[in-house]
């Protein structure tokens, strides 16, 4: 861990492309689940069609998603799951947050 608080806020790797508000929603449901269909992720996440898949496309270019599309009963699927490196980036940002939130904690003592 860094030494003193100013560079710790600086030289803190806070993952922009898992920060962004959509795209972090998405990466703590799948987090929280094995994998996930189309529809789960819109209904959780509140999104439109059109964002849900343009912020998964960029989780899969980044390689922290794989998706599957599938048809059943000649029906589209959808299914989304972690990568390992999606797994592991996650857990870095969420290290990354509490380390500079817990600077906070010292403030108000």
């Amino acid at each position: 861990m860094l030494i003193n608080n100013d560079e710790l806020i600086t030289n803190a790797e806070i993952d922009k492309l898992i920060h962004e508000p959509a795209r972090l929603k998405i990466i703590l449901y799948l987090y929280l689940v094995e994998k996930a269909d189309f529809i789960f992720l819109l209904r959780k996440t509140g999104l439109s069609k059109g964002n849900l898949s343009v912020q998964l496309q960029n989780l899969e270019t980044a390689g922290y998603v794989e998706i599957s599309k599938s048809f059943v009963e000649r029906i589209s699927k959808t299914l989304v799951w972690l990568t390992p490196k999606g797994r592991k980036a996650f857990q870095s940002y969420k290290e990354n947050i509490n380390s500079i939130l817990q600077l906070t904690d010292s403030k108000e003592n």
